[in-house]
């Protein structure tokens, strides 16, 4: 175990149901702040980090399809509810004295910068954190294949996911008792079992650029921190030696 940070570079994915706490909907400030915490310990750490929020506590595309509504409208308008969910963080985050930036991969020039591979980079380079909203800009992409996207443009050493366990898990255990716990897994692991870490196109992306996957619980206080330190509970995912 080291003190140091174990990662130079990382990109920190965040559901959108991470942030609604205890509530039904929406963002829950409480939440959001302990989070915001969380980054600000580890950009203290010399960590650059970047982010992308999910929007699935405003709007869920994929059951406003089912009900009826068109696929890549619905999609879209959850590509919007990221945006809402990365401006509430930024916040957050400048609230904590933590420089903040946030990239819209549909743009917004109202509210946020255009998505720039190049100037977010130099933004991390400045240890600014960089959230990266409204997907990859296009429907039928989930916000997990925008993380592993972004994390490889901006040649991230792992992507981090936060969930709401403390790893990768052969069921939800908060339903299965008997639920399997992993420490580590492969690529071809995750895809063959058909575990729900990810989707597919996810976890195709960052095997292709081998792009280490470290699930951890967000919740958890300085957990983000720990992991980067290589220590606490996480599920890693690599590719074998």
């Amino acid at each position: 175990m080291t003190s140091q940070p174990i990662f130079k570079r990382v990109l920190l994915k965040v559901s959108g149901e991470a942030l609604m706490g205890h509530g039904e909907y929406g963002l829950d400030t409480e939440t959001v702040r302990a989070i915001a915490a969380d980054i600000g310990a580890v950009v203290a750490m010399g960590v650059e980090v970047s982010l992308v929020i999910g929007g699935g506590n405003i709007f869920r595309g994929v059951s406003a399809a089912a009900a009826g509504m068109e696929r890549a409208q619905a999609d879209y308008i959850g590509m919007l509810a990221t945006v809402m969910n990365a401006l509430a963080m930024q916040s957050a985050l400048e609230k904590g004295g933590i420089p903040t930036r946030v990239q819209s991969a549909i743009p917004m020039s109202s509210v946020c910068e255009p998505y720039i591979r190049r100037r977010a980079e130099r933004h991390m380079e400045k240890g600014r954190v960089v959230i990266f909203a409204a997907g990859t800009g296009n429907p039928f992409f989930t916000t997990d294949t925008a993380a592993a996207l972004r994390a490889a443009e901006m040649g991230c050493d792992a992507l981090l996911k936060g969930t709401q366990v403390d790893g990768v898990y052969s069921a939800d255990p908060r339903k299965v008792a008997n639920a399997q716990r992993y420490d580590e897994l492969t690529y071809l692991d995750v895809l063959a079992r058909d575990l729900a870490v990810m989707d597919a196109a996810a976890i195709s992306l960052a095997r292709e650029n081998r792009l280490p996957i470290v699930v951890f619980n967000i919740h958890a206080p300085g957990a983000f921190a720990q992991v980067m330190r290589g220590e606490g509970r996480y599920t890693k995912i690599v590719e074998p030696q």
